[in-house]
């Protein structure tokens, strides 16, 4: 089966999810908690964090599918370099594309892959992987408020 892929890079300004307590939704992977903008239907995860010139620190985008599958993200429109951690639907790390460059070759941005089935994907800023020391299998818990699918 090819996988799917999904446009990394195309994270305009899409709202954040917001909690259940009112505050921004958040990740927390290895003890270091993120404050995340959640794309659960198609057009928030097309759209991804294409033509955003930064992203804060502590802070990132977390994309949520309807189901497990592989996954395959790509920078298409993006500006900032990222690491993007694939998990599946137990919320395990599957695997990580540490230091994705920029892209502005349009439909020829290469694809990232993930290592195996995903319904999760999380996008830092690149070298966060590496700051954190993560490893496949280590988990991601959500903030009150995420989804546990998206929409198709």
């Amino acid at each position: 089966m090819r996988p799917s892929i999904a446009p990394l890079a195309l994270l305009a300004l899409s709202p954040l999810a917001s909690c259940a307590s009112g505050g921004q939704p958040w990740v927390e992977i290895k003890g270091q908690r993120f404050t995340v903008e959640v794309a659960d239907d198609h057009d928030e995860r097309a759209r991804g964090l294409m033509f955003r010139d930064q992203l804060a620190d502590g802070s990132g985008m977390l994309f949520v599918h309807d189901a497990e599958r592989p996954l395959a993200y790509w920078m298409k429109n993006t500006r900032i370099p990222l690491d993007i951690f694939y998990f599946d639907a137990s919320r395990k790390l599957v695997s990580v594309s540490r230091g994705v460059p920029a892209c502005s070759l349009g439909d020829r941005c290469p694809p990232y892959p993930s290592d195996g089935p995903a319904q999760y994907v999380l996008e830092l800023n690149a070298g966060q992987a590496n700051a954190l020391g993560v490893a496949p299998g280590d988990a991601i818990t959500f903030g009150p408020g995420i989804p546990e699918r998206g929409a198709p």
